[in-house]
């Protein structure tokens, strides 16, 4: 059997971090492991399979007898490497919002649009985590009913921000519980937009700046990522981005319209039982619904609360949870990995 020879370049990062957890055990059969992240973090070891792997500077020359490096640094890293990574012959795998929108590159989930790797150029996108999540649960849907309109309200957790914002989370519940009033804020809703607000005890409709028409990055996003990994630009997608106190696991409110005539909560109960990475947890009668609590460190998308909407014979709401460092980032890259070696795209 054929051994691959992996890197993470962000190793030290949270999704950097989960990645490598995740590597422990993975069909993949892994040759060897190289961690790469910025000068400052060159020399930490980090525990993987027994033994403690040292982390490396990213240099240009780090990707020497590599077959497949995993992105998740930044945009700016991403753009500053992937070329180099790919002359030397690996097949980079982006969780940046680099390339995501780059009509070269594909922009995957492996449950919902696996044969858009065949177009890749040594390079596939990761999407957002909040997109992830949706499209897994969208995509069977669409299958067995059609799919006219999604609309959807994100909970997300704070660990979406990165390390910093979660310390900073930790420091402000503190500072808040000690009954301090001056509760320091430096990070969130965005680092590099003007102001900035405490997440501890609060809710934040803002994730990354705003654009034009009032969305966010965030939203938009959302929006025209679902209609890629679709293949449907007609569909008519909206989103409102917030951030609440959670650690890990975001949660969504999606409401959607089908096509089809006559269509059942039931009928959706039973698609949604059956689709790949999908956990159904629906039974209101025993307060029975995915948690993000309960969610975190999951692999799979959770959905839960669905029903008919009261108005529209054809609209549904549902709930949606996901890990967003698994499924939403590090498990989507390591499962796109996995599903390029089934399809001996490697």
């Amino acid at each position: 059997m054929k051994k691959y020879n992996l890197a993470v370049v962000g190793a030290t990062g949270a999704v950097g971090q989960k990645m490598i957890q995740l590597l422990e055990d993975t069909a993949i059969p892994v040759g060897s492991l190289k961690l790469l992240a910025s000068k400052r973090s060159a020399g930490k070891k980090i525990p993987f399979r027994g033994h403690e792997l040292v982390v490396e500077e990213t240099t240009a020359d780090s990707f020497s007898g590599i077959d497949i490096a995993l992105f998740s640094a930044g945009g700016a890293i991403t753009k500053s490497f992937e070329q180099a990574a790919r002359q030397s012959g690996a097949v980079v795998i982006d969780n940046t919002s680099a390339f995501r929108m780059d009509e070269q590159t594909p922009l995957v989930v492996p449950e919902v649009n696996p044969d858009a790797l065949h177009t890749h150029q040594q390079l596939i996108a990761n999407p957002n985590c909040s997109t992830i999540q949706m499209v897994v649960a969208l995509k069977p849907i669409e299958e067995a009913f059609g799919l006219d309109r999604v609309i959807v309200s994100t909970y997300q957790a704070v660990s979406g921000a990165g390390l910093e914002a979660l310390d900073e989370l930790d420091q402000q519940s503190e500072q808040m519980l000690n009954g301090e009033d001056a509760v320091e804020a430096a990070i969130l809703p965005a680092a590099s937009d003007k102001k900035h607000y405490p997440i501890a005890f609060n809710v934040i409709p803002q994730i990354d700046v705003f654009g034009e028409d009032g969305y966010t990055l965030e939203e938009w996003k959302m929006i025209n990522e679902t209609k890629k990994i679709m293949g449907r630009p007609d569909l008519k997608v909206s989103a409102t981005c917030v951030r609440v106190p959670v650690k890990y696991g975001h949660s969504e409110s999606v409401y959607v319209e089908v096509k089809e005539d006559g269509v059942t909560a039931e009928s959706l109960r039973e698609v949604l039982r059956n689709a790949p990475g999908i956990t159904l947890q629906d039974d209101p009668t025993n307060q029975d619904y995915p948690l993000a609590l309960h969610a975190a460190g999951q692999k799979d998308t959770f959905v839960g609360r669905i029903r008919k909407d009261p108005n529209d014979e054809r609209g549904f709401h549902l709930w949606i949870v996901s890990d967003n460092l698994v499924k939403g980032a590090a498990w989507n890259s390591i499962q796109i990995a996995e599903k390029m070696i089934e399809m001996k795209l490697l």
